[in-house]
C-alpha cells in the first residue's frame, strides 16, 4: 500500500509539474517567439520553420529515445519517462486549444520572465515525481552510459546547439530574452526541486567538540553528529562535528565556535533537502517540548556528574 500510494502521489506531482510546464511553453515562449533548449527548442523550430505542431513533433522525436532508452533507464525511469513524455504532448495540445490569453507582446521581460518561473515550477515538481520533461535528458543519459560524459556537459551542448539552431527564426533580440529566461528557469527548478527550504550543513573539527556540540544542541536545538576522522599528517584521531543548520543559524554558530576555539576548523557546505525528524517546521513544532525535556534533562545529568567529580 505504501508503495502504491507513493507512486500515485509521485504521478500526480508530475502530471501537475507537466502541465504547468506546458502552460507556460505554449502561451509564453510559442506566443512571443521565444526560443527552448532541447527536444521542446526542436519542436518549435519545427513549428516556425513547417508549421508542424509541437503537441505531435514532441511525441515523434521522443519515441524513437524511449525504445532506444529501455535497457538503460531501467524499468521504472522508464515508465515515468514515457508518462512524461506522453503527458508533455497531450498538455500541449491542450493548452493550444483552450482560449486562454496572457497577453505580454508589450513587454518582452515579462514574457521572459514568465516563461522562465513557469517552465521552471513545472520542471521541478516533475523532477520532484521523478520524471523527466524532455528527450534531451535520455540522450544526456545514454552519451553518459555508453561513452562516460557527464550530464552536465552533455545537456549544456545539446541546449547551445538547439539554441543556435534556433536563430533561423528568432533574433538576436529575441535570443536575449530566451536566455533570460533559462537562467529564470534554472534558478526556480533549483528552487522547487529542493523544496524550497534553503538549508546549510557545517563541518567543524576542534579539540574543543564537547563544549562546540553542547552549545549546539542546548542554544540553537540541532542534532548534532559525531564523525570520525584521522589526520593525514598528525595521524591523530579526531572527532568532527556535523549539524545541519537554517541560513539564518550559520551566524550564530560560527560566534559560538570562535568564542570556544578561535582555532577551530569549519566548513560550511550547501544543503539541498533534508528529509527526518527535527528539520521540518511541524516535525519541531511537534516535538519541541520533548526535546526540551531531553535538553534539561542532559544539563542535570552534567551538573550532577560535575559534583560527583569534585567530591
Amino acid at each position: 500500500m505504501k508503495k502504491e500510494r507513493s507512486l500515485i502521489r509521485n504521478l500526480l506531482v508530475v502530471t501537475l509539474g507537466i502541465a504547468i510546464y506546458s502552460f507556460g511553453f505554449t502561451k509564453f515562449n510559442m506566443e512571443n517567439h521565444l526560443a527552448e533548449g532541447g527536444i521542446a527548442g526542436i519542436t518549435l523550430i519545427g513549428k516556425a520553420l513547417f508549421d508542424i505542431n509541437p503537441a505531435y513533433s514532441n511525441f515523434i522525436l521522443n519515441v524513437p529515445l524511449v525504445l532506444i532508452s529501455m535497457k538503460v533507464l531501467g524499468k521504472k525511469s522508464l515508465f515515468f519517462t514515457a508518462y512524461g513524455i506522453s503527458c508533455l504532448s497531450i498538455f500541449m495540445y491542450i493548452w493550444q486549444k483552450v482560449p486562454i490569453y496572457v497577453d505580454v507582446s508589450h513587454d518582452m521581460l515579462i514574457a521572459a520572465i514568465l516563461a522562465g518561473v513557469s517552465a521552471g515550477v513545472g520542471g521541478g515538481l516533475v523532477f520532484r515525481g521523478g520524471g523527466i520533461v524532455g528527450g534531451g535528458d535520455i540522450i544526456a543519459r545514454l552519451a553518459q552510459h555508453w561513452f562516460g560524459i557527464s550530464l552536465g556537459k552533455i545537456l549544456l551542448c545539446i541546449d547551445a546547439v538547439v539554441l543556435c539552431l534556433s536563430l533561423l527564426y528568432i533574433d538576436i533580440q529575441h535570443m536575449m530574452y530566451t536566455l533570460i529566461a533559462s537562467f529564470v528557469f534554472s534558478r526556480v527548478v533549483e528552487f522547487v526541486q529542493s523544496g524550497g527550504y534553503t538549508v546549510r550543513g557545517m563541518l567543524i573539527i576542534s579539540s574543543k567538540y564537547e563544549q562546540i556540540a553542547n552549545e549546539v544542541m542546548y542554544t540553537i536545538e540541532r542534532g548534532v553528529t559525531y564523525l570520525n576522522g584521522e589526520g593525514a599528517y598528525s595521524k591523530q584521531d579526531k572527532k568532527i562535528i556535523y549539524v545541519v543548520l537554517n541560513p539564518r543559524e550559520i551566524h550564530e554558530v560560527k560566534r559560538k565556535i570562535e568564542k570556544i576555539d578561535p582555532k577551530a576548523f569549519v566548513s560550511i557546505i550547501n544543503v539541498h533537502e533534508v528529509l527526518g525528524e527535527g528539520f521540518s517546521f511541524e516535525a519541531f513544532q511537534k516535538n519541541k517540548q520533548k526535546v526540551k525535556r531531553k535538553i534539561k534533562q542532559s544539563r542535570i545529568e552534567e551538573m550532577q556528574q560535575a559534583e560527583i567529580k569534585q567530591k
